[in-house]
């Protein structure tokens, strides 16, 4: 299979710069991943598509201010760390650029001095591993001098940092937001729990490996970057209890699929577990919880957009996107969303 069967060609136009005012207001594709039938309407609509008895899987991950603007320590020079993944209290996985300037031993500064980092070694890809140190609590320091990473197809300036946070994140770590939640309201999440379909959460920390070029010319050679996750015995306990009853499992986004799949055996039945993971979903997987997925429109020859062709197929995907296209819907991360069901 190649990464190129996933090219589409996207008007730069369509790639949405600023979230819309009311989330919920966003545009809806809703894409029957049997007989490839789309039908077109809005956010707050998606009730009409569920099921009393379903189940939502929400990935409740919160942004950090993971990006670092500062200077090198010796000379002055300038750098940008974007945190990754934490080790301990206070060393973390980063990638940097300038990279050069980044080498064991070399130690930079943030925000006048309250915060530095030391290299400690490299990694792949070009990450490092740092230690940072500070006078208090790192998490307060890192919101005094962090700045959310937004993803690099945004170039306009948010104005509100909490629209990059879907409106039940608590548990802070993600370099990324799991963009297919950004839609809900609370108000929204109340009527579907009304209308008896449970809402589950479960946490995965995003990293920025999801936007990542796939640089391999064979899907099958790719490898996945790993992502710590947590899934508590209560909400498996209820994933499996709505399988058991005949409810359907909709993941809310493809971080919440990708650690259903991680922690469900091939009898169907879903663990509780922490860890990471480093599945890769793409065309021939045969999915072991999932029935249905809510995201967004995703990159091309993106990993993403390969996990979402493994469950509705390639041909449907790539017509469904063609035609939103045509009807130029809004793009990526802050754009319109997709049902699979």
């Amino acid at each position: 299979m190649k990464v190129k069967d996933f090219y589409y060609d996207l008007p730069e136009e369509l790639i949405a710069q600023t979230p819309i005012e009311n989330r919920a207001e966003s545009r809806l594709l809703v894409l029957d991943k049997v007989t490839g039938e789309i039908e077109h309407t809005h956010f707050f609509n998606i009730k009409n598509y569920l099921r009393p008895g379903d189940c939502l899987v929400l990935n409740d991950t919160r942004v950090i201010p993971a990006r670092l603007y500062g200077v090198k320590k010796d000379t002055g020079a300038a750098i940008e760390f974007v945190l990754l993944k934490r080790f301990s209290d206070k060393e973390w996985e980063v990638i940097l650029r300038p990279g050069k300037k980044a080498k064991p031993g070399a130690v930079f500064i943030f925000g006048d001095g309250i915060l530095t980092a030391e290299i400690l070694s490299t990694g792949e890809g070009g990450t490092r591993r740092v230690r940072f140190e500070c006078d208090g609590i790192f998490e307060e320091v890192l919101d005094k001098v962090g700045v959310t990473p937004l993803p690099p197809y945004i170039k306009e300036k948010l104005d509100d940092p909490e629209r990059y946070q879907t409106v039940y994140a608590v548990h802070k770590g993600s370099a990324a937001a799991p963009t297919a939640g950004l839609h809900f309201t609370q108000e929204l999440l109340q009527e579907i729990r009304d209308y008896g379909v449970k809402t589950e959460f479960l946490t995965l920390h995003v990293g920025l490996g999801t936007f990542r070029p796939v640089k391999v010319e064979n899907v099958e050679d790719h490898v996945m970057h790993e992502e710590f996750f947590s899934i508590s015995q209560d909400v498996a306990d209820s994933i499996n209890e709505t399988k058991k009853n005949g409810g359907r499992i909709i993941a809310v986004g493809t971080t919440s699929c990708r650690v259903l799949e991680s922690v469900t055996d091939d009898d169907g039945v879903t663990h509780a577990m922490s860890g990471s993971t480093g599945i890769f979903i793409y065309p021939g997987y045969k999915f072991k919880c999932l029935d249905g997925l809510i995201t967004n429109f995703h990159l091309p020859e993106s990993t993403l957009l390969m996990l979402v062709s493994s469950l509705a197929g390639r041909d449907n995907i790539m017509r469904a996107y063609n035609e939103a296209i045509a009807l130029r819907y809004r793009f990526f991360s802050f754009g319109d969303a997709m049902l699979i069901i």
